[in-house]
């Protein structure tokens, strides 16, 4: 292979004679032509150009590539061009590429937004999803209504399969995390309270802990990436596959068939998945408590008990039950705005995971406010 060279030369008659030799292959050391392309648009120009091709080897697009380039340079500063020095299948390939022209819009433009535009756009697209969601909130109060005057469209089989995958099939997930908090909170409660000789109220931190906050919050974080991400899911391929529209058709409201006995579902459990993670996180920090403390069994069950009221019991099991209608809304909200397409579902997924995880942290925060100022 010939390494491929690029010369020029201007002639008296203000012609500029270009002379290729060499292999000019795709993927082969190709000469620069921008010192060509700076002479072609310096001031003055030349009149004319010429080409010179006889010691030229083997070519492919890669002379094409060149060609193009000298002409639109050529073109642009309205110089003759003679390419009657050039081969005659390369005079064709450029001819070809001149003679359909650009399509409006097909070159891709990367336009960088600014940062109030990028905030901007970001705010009008979160008010919009806000939007949406309070829309299927109102979609969804109808469908409860019709349900409480049993004019409603669904499978009582339905509303048991789906109190199963959220509940009994979420049991393994929820007793091993909730173990293991327990556990934390019962190590780091010994060794500060240790230093204060007040050790036995690690039972009273642990059980108030759990029952009262993190029992709920972890659980309906859990539901968000484990039941909220499966209803998104599953809603979203049904969308993707039409069978939501087929619903339609057949004159059954989708949200009665499809969302509604999901949410009565996670509703249903979520306090019965509390209470358990309440158990769970108490035997962890009892098992912590009594390899690390100088107490009896009957002594941390005793304190546990002396420790956890009515108002911290039904008020976690009341976060509860918020927590999964706002998990059970975000998942069938999104998977029921998912697109016609795979990588939708996908997209869908997990804007339901954050849309949830976003409204437990919300909410939680709004009832920790409210239960201080009515002294729960």
């Amino acid at each position: 292979m010939t390494a491929a060279t690029l010369t020029f030369d201007d002639l008296p008659e203000g012609i500029l004679a270009i002379e290729m030799s060499g292999d000019w292959l795709l993927g082969s050391s190709l000469p620069a032509a921008e010192s060509l392309l700076a002479r072609i648009g310096a001031t003055p120009g030349p009149q004319g150009i010429s080409f010179s091709t006889d010691s030229l080897g083997d070519w492919d697009t890669g002379l094409v590539k060149v060609l193009i380039a000298i002409q639109r340079a050529a073109e642009a500063r309205g110089i003759e061009l003679d390419q009657s020095g050039l081969p005659d299948g390369a005079q064709r390939l450029v001819a070809l590429a001149f003679a359909v022209g650009e399509r409006e819009g097909a070159r891709r433009i990367i336009k960088r937004k600014g940062i109030f535009e990028q905030v901007g756009t970001a705010t009008l697209a979160a008010l919009d999803d806000l939007k949406k969601l309070l829309t299927f909130t109102g979609e969804l109060m109808l469908s409860v209504g019709r349900y409480a005057r049993g004019k409603a469209t669904y499978l009582r089989s339905d509303v048991l399969q789906y109190c199963q995958e959220a509940g009994v099939e979420a049991l393994p997930i929820v007793s091993l995390i909730s173990f293991l908090i327990g556990m934390i909170f019962a190590f780091v409660g010994v060794m500060q309270l240790n230093m204060f000789g007040a050790g036995i109220f690690t039972a009273n931190l642990v059980a108030v802990a759990m029952v009262r906050e993190m029992a709920a919050i972890m659980t309906a974080i859990m539901m968000a990436g484990r039941t909220g991400a499966a209803y998104a899911a599953q809603i979203g391929t049904m969308k993707v596959n039409e069978e939501v529209d087929a619903l339609t058709t057949l004159g059954m409201n989708p949200i009665d068939f499809l969302v509604t006995p999901r949410i009565i579902a996670l509703v249903i459990m979520m306090p019965l998945l509390t209470m358990y993670s309440s158990l769970m996180g108490i035997l962890g920090g009892m098992a912590v408590g009594l390899s690390m403390l100088d107490v009896t069994l009957v002594q941390y069950v005793q304190q546990t008990i002396d420790a956890v009221g009515l108002n911290a019991l039904f008020g976690g099991l009341f976060k509860s039950v918020v927590y999964g209608s706002l998990v059970a809304l975000a998942g069938c909200q999104q998977g029921m705005a998912c697109g016609n397409s795979a990588l939708a579902v996908g997209q869908s997924t997990t804007k339901a995971v954050v849309m949830g995880i976003v409204l437990i942290v919300v909410s939680a925060a709004v009832l920790t406010v409210i239960y201080i100022n009515l002294g729960i």
